[in-house]
């Protein structure tokens, strides 16, 4: 996903509609979309401010609630399999996810570690 346009750019092409400039007259002059001014002036009379929405993913999913549970449930039972933690999960709490999202959880928390063969 690319990276909103600047808040300058965006006041610049509402001023611009402002003063009496045609929706393409504004958008060729600011080497923009046309839907990019009809967007601009729509957020603005709605909301009041031209600010971009957020982007990205908040970070909530089926684990955030129980990411203390699954760090004391480590704590408890650290040589607990990612298999053996996702069926309690589900028997416990009812989180039906796959060991690859369990897998990932731990990895978060930092909990995860590369077993190494024994050696010499």
């Amino acid at each position: 996903m690319g990276k909103p346009h600047p808040v300058e750019l965006r006041e610049r092409a509402v001023a611009l509609v402002e003063q009496g400039n045609t929706h393409t007259e504004t958008a060729r002059r600011l080497c923009v979309s046309i839907k990019f001014v009809n967007d601009m002036v729509r957020l603005k009379r709605e909301t009041g401010s031209l600010e971009p929405k957020p982007q990205g993913n908040p970070g909530r999913g089926k684990l955030s609630g129980v990411k203390d549970w699954v760090r004391a449930r480590i704590a408890d039972r650290p040589d607990l399999t990612i298999d053996e933690l996702t069926a309690e999960l589900d028997a416990e709490h009812g989180l039906r996810v796959h060991r690859s999202s369990v897998g990932r959880l731990l990895h978060r928390l930092g909990l995860s570690h590369k077993k190494r063969p024994a050696g010499p």
